[in-house]
């Protein structure tokens, strides 16, 4: 036996965490039934689940991508607008879905994957796994202000947690920026900076964990070596 979430996450269907929102909202059916109760177990041997009147079957094999994402591009499965998503930009035959997002203007790495249980680890506030980004402001950062990214800011009547930041150079009398950042709220970085008066000229992701966005031009994508999955494989072992 196991649990609904589990196996629709295990068959790409989204984190754990999404597929309970499936459930909630009454779109998966086990054996022709309609379920909507969380935590709910099914045989995976014999039971028969349905996503959307869609037959859901476990993937024999998973698959892990890094895609440079480039701006204007959402990093959703799907977008009720039409716009462009990070899955136009990867012509697989699996079923994948991108791990956490990023904004519509924010460029960089993205990992998409159809292991379910993994996503949910990589996503979990608690797991704090570590996200690196360079920034280009409009003009040069005040020491203060690093004090103030590195202690906590007051963002939606909570502080942010801890984070790293470190000016790596001056462009036209700008500062160019690395931040290492472990929660993952809305736009966070934009909005700890336009706090304290600054704007984001550019946002990038560079690093997700021990993920590395390396030589990869935007709108290009591959696989992830076996090291690197053996890396995450570490690092969800650690969050369990």
């Amino acid at each position: 036996m196991i649990r609904l979430n589990k196996y629709l996450a295990s068959a790409g269907i989204g984190s754990r965490r999404t597929c309970d929102d499936y459930i909630s909202a009454g779109r998966i059916r086990v054996n022709g039934r309609l379920v909507q109760k969380l935590g709910t177990k099914i045989d995976e041997s014999a039971d028969t689940v349905y996503f959307d009147d869609r037959l859901v079957k476990l993937t024999a094999g998973m698959v892990y991508i890094i895609l440079n994402k480039p701006a204007g591009i959402i990093t959703t499965a799907s977008d009720e607008f039409e716009r462009r998503t990070v899955l136009d930009l990867i012509p697989v035959e699996e079923r994948i879905f991108p791990v956490g997002r990023l904004d519509q203007d924010t460029t960089g790495l993205v990992l998409l994957t159809n292991d379910g249980d993994l996503a949910n680890q990589l996503i979990h506030p608690r797991y704090k796994i570590p996200k690196t980004y360079h920034a280009r402001l409009d003009k040069k950062i005040h020491p203060k202000d690093i004090y103030h990214f590195e202690h906590g800011l007051m963002l939606d009547d909570k502080m942010t947690a801890p984070c790293k930041l470190t000016e790596i150079r001056i462009i036209d009398n700008c500062s160019f920026a690395q931040i290492i950042i472990a929660e993952g709220r809305n736009r966070q970085i934009r909005r700890m900076f336009e706090l304290l008066g600054y704007q984001v000229e550019t946002l990038e992701r560079i690093a997700f964990g021990p993920l590395q966005l390396g030589g990869l031009k935007e709108k290009e994508w591959r696989y992830l070596t076996p090291v690197e999955i053996d890396r995450l494989r570490q690092l969800q072992q650690q969050a369990l």
